[in-house]
């Protein structure tokens, strides 16, 4: 407990670590870059609307949040997903189908085709990979429930998580839950039906499950009050230059202001995206800074409008859609953000927040904005049945988004591992290890805290 420890990037998961280091007496101190703390957490309130220009909400899959919300006195900011956000679309043939949730909704659904419906049931049947390590999510999934379900369940799925395409993405690495059902149980129906128990066990619960959270002042709440208690242990506007191995610790110089300051420490933490990582480890290790640098974050656009609720046409009732890549639309799909949580729009209006570019479209970030926005504003009125223009409209572009767990994902996080085995005190975080929603991040801040007290 003596020893000095400085995080770097007051992003959830920087700032979550930090919360349960310092709520245990250890020495600690966050570095933030820009002026204000929550990385990708940006909560904005303009006209009467609530915009999440990055995450919108998280799952309660671990006992820690509500833990974190009760300490730092949210309780009366927490809010839940209204149950009319349970019903969730996906588009096919440019008709917005409800995603089946029990065993009598999927005979009746039209998303899936007979044929479809009946190669589910297979599944059990199916064997496990050979090669499972090195396994897109589209070869997992074509293979244990066939294509359509590929194209009209995973695909628009992958990307409303990832903003990735299921082609690239690693089963392993970024779906480890599903890898493991296979891994342990030999199916996923099977696997689903037993870990159940193992769950419960554990007091998690699964993403299917958790209820979704989010606050009334929006989520970038949540790491503002982490870092109104931490106070002057947080120092924004802290730009890290360079890091420098001094003894058995390390120091790091960055510039506050207009003077440069340097503070050592024991211990080391990162929770800075990957590619900015691998500019400041390049001295320490080069093979590192390759490592990072090679993790693929996309663009992407988030997109929010709002109209008169008597302007649309299609029923408000449900989470939003999501958009298969083969229906050639430009946007990833669209959350209902005022159905999910009612406070995000003044009486008599809707909001809603799209998702644009991503691994699927890269190209986001070369073409001309105020083209794009027009194209998808104009498939999202014909989708929507809405009648006349956004009362209100901004948005929010992300050269880097999401990082991607690509086939191979694996050496990575490999090398990840033999590198802080090598550089004892050092130790890499955020979410390019060990997921990327902020269920993940929070659950990850509890390992790491743990990681850096048996240090």
């Amino acid at each position: 407990m003596n020893k000095k420890i400085v995080i770097l990037g007051a992003g959830i998961s920087g700032l979550s670590t930090a919360y349960l280091l310092n709520k245990d007496g250890y020495d600690v101190t966050v570095l933030e870059k820009k002026s204000e703390v929550g990385g990708s957490m940006e909560s904005i309130w303009e006209n009467g609307f609530m915009f999440d220009r990055g995450p919108n909400s998280g799952l309660e899959t671990t006992p820690i949040i509500g833990t974190m919300v009760e300490e730092l006195g949210l309780q009366d900011q927490l809010m839940y997903a209204s149950k009319e956000g349970n019903k969730r679309y996906i588009l096919r043939n440019d008709f917005l189908h409800a995603l089946p949730m029990n065993p009598i909704a999927f005979i009746k659904t039209k998303l899936f085709s007979p044929a479809a419906k009946l190669r589910l049931f297979i599944e059990p049947l199916i064997g496990k990979s050979n090669d499972g390590y090195y396994q897109s999510i589209s070869e997992f999934v074509t293979r244990r429930l066939g294509k359509e379900f590929l194209d009209y369940a995973i695909n628009p799925f992958v990307a409303g998580v990832y903003a990735g395409n299921p082609e690239e993405l690693s089963v392993k690495s970024a779906f480890p839950k599903l890898f493991a059902l296979e891994e342990e149980y030999g199916g996923l129906i099977v696997g689903t039906i037993k870990s159940i128990r193992k769950r419960k066990q554990r007091a998690e619960k699964s993403k299917q499950s958790a209820r979704m959270f989010s606050f009334k002042d929006g989520m970038q709440i949540l790491p503002k009050t982490i870092a109104d208690k931490l106070g002057k242990k947080v120092i924004t506007s802290a730009e890290v230059v360079s890091l420098q191995k001094n003894g058995m610790g390390y120091s790091v110089i960055y510039n506050h202001g207009e003077s440069s300051q340097r503070i050592d420490c024991d211990i080391l933490v990162s929770t800075l995206p990957a590619y900015i990582g691998a500019d400041l480890f390049k001295a320490f290790d080069d093979k590192l800074s390759k490592h990072l640098s090679q993790i693929y974050y996309p663009p992407v656009l988030v997109m929010f409008l709002g109209y008169n609720e008597t302007d649309i046409a299609q029923p408000l009732d449900g989470f939003g859609f999501l958009v298969p890549a083969k229906e050639k639309k430009s946007f990833l799909g669209a959350i209902w953000s005022s159905v999910i949580f009612k406070n995000r729009s003044q009486s008599g209006k809707a909001v809603f927040t799209l998702f644009v570019g991503g691994a699927r479209n890269p190209e986001v970030g070369n073409v001309d904005k105020q083209v794009l926005i027009k194209k998808v504003k104009d498939e999202f009125h014909q989708l929507m049945k809405i009648s006349a223009e956004p009362v209100y409209e901004s948005y929010r572009y992300w050269s880097k988004a999401i990082p991607q767990y690509n086939i191979g994902y694996i050496e990575h996080e490999n090398y990840f591992d033999e590198f802080e085995k090598e550089n004892r005190g050092i130790i890499l975080g955020g979410n390019y290890r060990g997921g990327i929603s902020v269920g993940d991040c929070i659950k990850n801040s509890e390992i790491l805290s743990n990681r850096i007290k048996s240090l």
